[in-house]
């Protein structure tokens, strides 16, 4: 069955950074588009980021364009989330999100993980 296991979260202070990665399995991780999406306290899901099954097309929403960098590792069966200039807003769970075809559309989910908790505070 499908499994996405993300790690790397923690607290940090405003102005880190910090890399979440993501463990894919169950799935042929190199034939689908990938995404991160946050929840923060009290509020709805937010699309982070995503990236082609390829890993050479990638996207943002522009309020996060320039901090947050996601990649991933065909080889490894994994994503990656580099995050830096780190600001309160930011806190959040942090989920590794499976889209449904090749390319990472935002809303088009199937498989979610459990998430990564972030916070940041000084």
């Amino acid at each position: 069955q499908v499994q996405l296991v993300e790690s790397g979260g923690g607290s940090v202070q405003p102005g880190g950074s910090l890399r979440l990665s993501c463990a894919a399995s169950g799935f042929t991780f190199s034939s689908y588009g990938m995404n991160w999406v946050r929840q923060a306290p009290g509020k709805g899901f937010e699309w982070v980021s995503g990236i082609n099954s390829s890993g050479g097309g990638t996207s943002y929403p522009g309020s996060l364009k320039g901090r947050f960098t996601i990649s991933r590792d065909n080889a490894k069966n994994t994503l990656y989330l580099q995050m830096n200039s780190l600001k309160p807003e930011d806190t959040a769970v942090y989920h590794c999100v499976k889209s449904s075809g090749s390319y990472a559309r935002k809303d088009d989910y199937d498989y979610w993980g459990q998430g990564t908790q972030v916070t940041v505070s000084s």
